[in-house]
């Protein structure tokens, strides 16, 4: 058994992170789980949250906005639909995108789909607001 996994972090525009780390923590739609080498072989879909990546005795954090993770043969592969490393997240964009979910949720008609496009908004705002502030 491998003391390392092989991690790659994708989104529609480009590889976000892919290297050998220790461990790694995501947000399952089920709950949170965490990978180890010698994991058994899952696929599961992730919801808005941050992963954490254990590497060189070290914490890394990225944001996430949902996506899908597949585990196998000591590599994680995470397909993300938008993927920030911490050190990257412009706090000031990340504020402004939540006050301003935060205002269209307020003056909403009964557009059910509306409603949870903001939530969706809200959510991911708030989330990079949380992992910015993990910056190593």
């Amino acid at each position: 058994m491998a003391d390392v996994i092989h991690l790659d972090i994708l989104t529609p525009e480009k590889t976000v992170f892919s290297d050998s780390i220790e461990a790694v923590t995501a947000p399952g739609t089920l709950g949170e789980f965490g990978v180890l080498p010698g994991h058994a072989a899952l696929v599961t879909t992730l919801e808005i949250g941050e992963v954490v990546i254990k590497k060189d005795n070290r914490e890394y954090w990225v944001a996430i906005s949902g996506g899908f993770a597949e585990v196998g043969n000591d590599k994680v592969t995470i397909l993300a639909e938008a993927a920030e490393p911490a050190q990257e997240i412009d706090i000031k964009r990340a504020e402004a995108a939540k006050i301003q979910a935060e205002e269209k949720l307020k003056n909403l008609s009964s557009d059910k789909s509306e409603f949870s496009e903001q939530v969706f908004a809200l959510k991911r705002a708030t989330n990079r607001i949380k992992v910015s502030a993990r910056k190593p």
